[in-house]
């Protein structure tokens, strides 16, 4: 009997070619795409969503072509609940949140090996660019990056848990962008050259700021630009519209560059500072998940990026405190704009140690 797989299509065509590719290899496939939002509730304009009613008839018919069953399930409630409303929780106490980290945790993975345990399925399959090992010595399976660096997405994926490992695969974890639209064109997938969804898919043109206050309906009152030392500098126009590391924007003249470099929600303040007082050696991780063990027993070397976009910078990673898994981690040279709620993760090589969100 044919093993089975539920491949998520986003009408993309990196879940379009992974699902042809699952066939290929002789898996009975079943393609679901997710509705995740109504792109009226949010204000989203349906060409720039991942999300729209276009990228749902675009899966429909890669899954048509493939000649595999096609469902749309309907996750709104669960997309509100645990991407979209800790978003906005986290801005609204200063933090800076990845959205598609949630989304990955406990949308795509969590709720999505729900169903396929529902309906019977071995694997769910993504378009991730990413690979998932089993190591022969431990028996646990490892999180790697993809082969192409350039659309690796380990990042977002470092809160999978070993179950999940287990029961994931990434096709197009040994292939590059470029290899896997030509494949898609030979298969004459209409979305062999749709580019890649960008930004925030449920934040129309990245003006996070707007959609916070249009979605909750709360006032965000202007306060007060101080500086390190507390000394008003000039007014704000409420503090969900900064980020750690923002220069441009701040509507004051200071006559010389000036940075975000704090938020304080509970007296409506945001502090700025001059570029160098942006670098820090240290920062602090909660809610950790690590990958080829359960917690490392001493402090280890790695590499760390604070953001998708960054390089990785050598570091030492050892646990903090033991009763609430709290990681302290010091890099080698200081770091600009360690942004709380932003995540951190730790890498060996290709494989991914772990990671957990900034504190």
């Amino acid at each position: 009997m044919n093993k089975k797989a539920l491949i998520a299509m986003s009408g993309g065509v990196d879940s379009a070619v992974a699902a042809l590719l699952m066939k290929k290899n002789g898996f009975d496939c079943i393609g679901i795409t997710m509705r995740l939002f109504s792109n009226d509730d949010v204000g989203v304009d349906n060409h720039k969503s991942c999300c729209s009613l276009e990228d749902a008839a675009l899966a429909e018919q890669a899954a048509n072509r493939l000649d595999i069953p096609f469902y749309v399930f309907n996750l709104a409630e669960d997309f509100k609940k645990q991407v979209i409303e800790r978003f906005i929780t986290e801005y609204q106490h200063g933090a800076t949140p990845n959205p598609c980290i949630d989304c990955n945790r406990y949308i795509k993975f969590e709720r999505l090996f729900s169903r396929a345990s529902q309906l019977g399925m071995d694997y769910v399959v993504t378009g991730h660019y990413a690979q998932v090992e089993e190591d022969p010595i431990t028996n646990r399976f490892l999180l790697k990056k993809a082969a192409d660096a350039t659309k690796d997405q380990s990042y977002v994926l470092y809160a999978m848990t070993q179950d999940q490992l287990r029961r994931t695969m990434f096709p197009l974890g040994k292939l590059i962008k470029q290899e896997v639209r030509e494949i898609a064109s030979q298969h004459g997938f209409a979305n062999a050259q749709k580019p890649d969804s960008q930004d925030i898919c449920f934040v129309k043109d990245g003006d996070y700021a707007s959609f916070i206050t249009q979605y909750t309906q709360q006032d965000y009152p202007d306060g007060n630009f101080i500086d390190t030392q507390g000394q008003i500098l000039g007014r704000h126009k409420g503090h969900i519209r900064y980020t750690v590391g923002q220069r441009k924007g701040l509507g004051v003249a200071f006559g010389k560059p000036m940075y975000v470099c704090a938020k304080n929600p509970e007296n409506n303040t945001v502090m700025l500072c001059e570029n160098s007082e942006l670098f820090t050696h240290t920062l602090y991780a909660k809610d950790f998940n690590w990958i080829p063990f359960d917690v490392p027993k001493e402090a280890m070397r790695v590499k760390a990026k604070i953001r998708y976009s960054q390089q990785e910078q050598w570091a030492t990673a050892q646990i903090a405190d033991s009763k609430n898994g709290t990681v302290h981690i010091e890099f080698d040279r200081p770091q600009r704009a360690i942004a709380k709620g932003q995540a951190v993760v730790l890498y060996d090589g290709d494989i991914v140690v772990g990671g957990g969100t900034i504190a």
